[in-house]
């Protein structure tokens, strides 16, 4: 699906699904899309907080820092195409912004290996401030690097 659409049926209504690119920070937990994991970590902050790993995932159009939690880290490995429902963007403490399922959401595997991807812009290493016109919204301000510093692209 080039275009992130699909007809993902809940109570028959078309679910449509938003591109990486598109995705800004906000306080609820209404974002439906779809990636691939390229990569995955163990945070350092497991051994306290329980079981989470932070993994690199991309769509056609940009990379994102993806939060799974509990049995999520077993579950998705690298090459997996996975769907989020209703997931969250937002800023996690010592991990910056994260696109993660959060309580309401979930996360599925759809597939593996077959969609195209880009790694370039990670939309996690843009720094976001407030709209002047509408402080609910949030704006692009800088760029703090193309590229995933958690996961550094290969030489």
């Amino acid at each position: 699906m080039s275009d992130c659409q699909g007809d993902f049926s809940q109570n028959k209504r078309k679910m449509v699904l938003l591109l990486l690119k598109d995705i800004v920070p906000a306080a609820q937990n209404n974002i439906n899309t779809r990636f691939i994991i390229l990569d995955k970590a163990r945070s350092p902050a497991a051994a306290k907080n329980g079981e989470n790993c932070i993994a690199l995932a991309a769509d056609e159009t940009a990379a994102v820092h993806i939060q799974l939690w509990g049995d999520e880290c077993e579950e998705f490995e690298a090459g997996d195409i996975v769907k989020l429902t209703n997931g969250i963007f937002s800023y996690v403490r010592n991990s910056g912004l994260i696109l993660r399922a959060g309580k309401r959401g979930k996360m599925e595997k759809m597939g593996e290996f077959t969609v195209a991807f880009v790694e370039t812009p990670n939309i996690s290493e843009i720094q976001w401030i407030p709209d002047p016109e509408n402080p609910k919204r949030y704006i692009q301000s800088a760029v703090v690097s193309a590229y995933s510093r958690i996961f550094p692209p290969l030489p």
